[in-house]
């Protein structure tokens, strides 16, 4: 498979459709423009194909691949009823297998929906962890996030460690309605030693991991150059994403219950568990 870069990846991600429960689908027509066929008959030929591959693979053809009537327009203000497909991210995955090899964007697009499914299958066993393994799953991401933030900060002019605690204080008295660093410390109880992430629950570590990385991104997007662009930067992201959360009704990161477990704990538990069985599956044999 080749690699894709930006500008590719965001061709097929931009024909991408969510629907109100919030499964994705994409468009045959749309797809086929993507993938470089002209001819509409032709890419019914690989449409045809990943839907004999489909059940061949014991799915169901009607879940992936669902027939929709559109009306287009054909010039002179004229209109006339086509056939459209909304397909399923495994039958866009079924299509670029059985499209024209010797297309370059089909290779690209085989990489697209090998990504889409292996985010996927993430998400599913993400979703199948109690909440003290989701909670080390996404703490871990956070840390690498927050290193990418620290160098994004300190190319866009955060240099001193004081600066740097001024930038971190702005994101998150944007996502907790003003509270500093100390006032959600305080807030959690916590000793002196203690870092509030680490008694984070797994929807509020979520929240500012969204903070963390889409603040990262807009310092290098918007070539942020002085650390008061910096403050308000992470700032301002975080004051929309608390926007977002007011109003979809969702409780707020300084209401949420402060969890029982640090993240150490549960770390030192989930070894000691590990280790456990380890010495049960020696004993075994």
């Amino acid at each position: 498979m080749s690699d894709l870069n930006a500008e590719e990846y965001k061709s097929f991600e931009s024909i991408k459709h969510i629907r109100e429960s919030g499964s994705e689908f994409w468009y045959a027509r749309e797809l086929a423009k993507v993938l470089d066929y002209t001819e509409w008959r032709n890419f019914q030929k690989v449409i045809d194909r990943a839907i004999l591959a489909c059940r061949n693979s014991g799915f169901a053809v009607s879940d992936h691949f669902v027939e929709v009537n559109k009306m287009i327009e054909i010039g002179k203000g004229g209109r006339r009823k086509t056939i459209d497909y909304e397909l399923t991210r495994y039958a866009g995955y079924l299509i670029v297998q059985n499209g024209d090899p010797r297309k370059q964007i089909i290779a690209l697009g085989q990489t697209y929906f090998a990504i889409q499914t292996r985010r996927q299958e993430v998400q599913d066993a993400f979703n199948q962890l109690d909440e003290n393994n989701k909670r080390l799953v996404v703490r871990g991401n956070v840390k690498q996030w927050n290193q990418l933030l620290a160098e994004a900060a300190h190319n866009a002019g955060v240099l001193t460690d004081e600066e740097f605690a001024i930038f971190q204080n702005a994101g998150y008295m944007g996502l907790y309605g003003g509270m500093t660093v100390s006032d959600i410390h305080t807030k959690k109880d916590l000793k002196k030693n203690e870092k509030i992430l680490d008694y984070m629950g797994s929807t509020e570590l979520i929240a500012n991991l969204f903070r963390i990385s889409q603040t990262e991104e807009k310092l290098k997007r918007d070539e942020v150059s002085t650390a008061v662009d910096a403050n308000n930067t992470h700032y301002e992201v975080a004051d929309k994403i608390r926007k977002a959360i007011i109003e979809m009704g969702a409780t707020l990161p300084e209401d949420l219950p402060v969890p029982d477990k640090s993240i150490q704990t549960i770390e030192r538990e989930e070894i000691r568990k590990l280790r456990n069985s380890k010495k049960k599956l020696m004993l075994d044999e």
